[in-house]
């Protein structure tokens, strides 16, 4: 009889260990989201001196179904040499902080799919990294991302997915060499029809020069294939224009003060930053509309 209790009680022994030693593989699983969003604020929205802060897509986070778990990326989120760092680097950093966000939820969650949001230079970053991965560069397979919503994206292609009205021209930096690969399917991105950083005109080459030179400033040698790539499209673009005389007549005095008119303008209209009521229709805003379409991902 004493046997039979030793046995039994070794037997419910083993079993509390296995429980607790397979178990907590199992619970490491239940801690898994169904769905991960990593999302990228934009210029000024955060830095190195502050805590992630959500700004513009605060409201495409906001109350999403409990098996989501949202990260926001904190970067420099500078755009001019003289706030510490230039906006080639600063975007560098926000890929880099994203990318290392996305690995280590993948490694640990093995059926976990990943969702990135970002508005504008956080939707430079998210589009790029998605970019990266949708064409086998990167930390994941195509196949782990449910989605990549953009919200003013600065490097917008014409033959992106657009929500809402269609926006004219593309980004001020120029479209991405190589696009979304396999994950274009999934891609959608949001301009104002007004939001220059995201639809610049095409026969704009002052600005589209400008764009080209803020996304080049993080100097990286591994990148001058496609710098050579972005600059060429402006070339050609230009010379389908009426070449070196066009760009001339742009850089005039008359010409430069319309600009700042222009720009002043824009600046006033708040149109970078109207998307939380920008309608993309259906009674959705901009932002209204990103939540929902990350929230039917879970």
């Amino acid at each position: 009889m004493q046997l039979k209790k030793l046995v039994a009680a070794m037997g419910a022994s083993a079993a509390i260990a296995s429980g607790l030693v397979f178990g907590s593989g199992t619970a490491a699983a239940d801690n898994c989201p169904s769905l991960y969003v990593v999302a990228i604020p934009g210029t000024w929205e955060t830095g190195h001196d502050k805590t992630p802060q959500p700004g513009m897509l605060a409201g495409v986070t906001r109350g999403l179904p409990r098996s989501v778990d949202v990260d926001y990326v904190t970067y420099a989120a500078t755009a001019f040499p003289w706030e510490g760092e230039v906006y080639g680097n600063s975007k560098k950093e926000a890929v880099s902080a994203a990318r290392g966000l996305i690995g280590e939820v993948a490694q640990r969650c093995g059926a976990t799919k990943i969702a990135l949001v970002g508005y504008s230079q956080g939707a430079d970053a998210a589009g790029d990294l998605a970019a990266e991965i949708g064409t086998g560069l990167g930390v994941v397979s195509p196949d782990r991302v449910a989605g990549v919503g953009l919200i003013s994206d600065p490097r917008r292609s014409p033959t992106d997915v657009q929500v809402g009205p269609v926006a004219p021209g593309a980004g001020a930096g120029g479209a991405r060499v190589g696009g979304f690969g396999w994950v274009s399917d999934r891609t959608r991105t949001i301009c104002a029809v007004d939001d220059l950083y995201c639809a610049t005109a095409t026969d704009d080459f002052v600005t589209r020069f400008a764009g080209f030179l803020a996304q080049s400033s993080d100097a990286n040698p591994a990148n001058i294939w496609r710098y050579q790539l972005e600059a060429g499209a402006i070339i050609n673009d230009l010379m389908a224009f009426g070449g070196v005389p066009t760009l001339q007549s742009q850089l005039t005095d008359t010409a430069n003060q319309q600009r700042a008119k222009d720009l002043e303008r824009f600046y006033r209209s708040q149109a970078h930053t109207v998307y939380g009521s920008y309608s993309v229709g259906g009674g959705q805003t901009a932002i209204s509309w990103m939540h929902n379409w990350l929230a039917g991902m879970a």
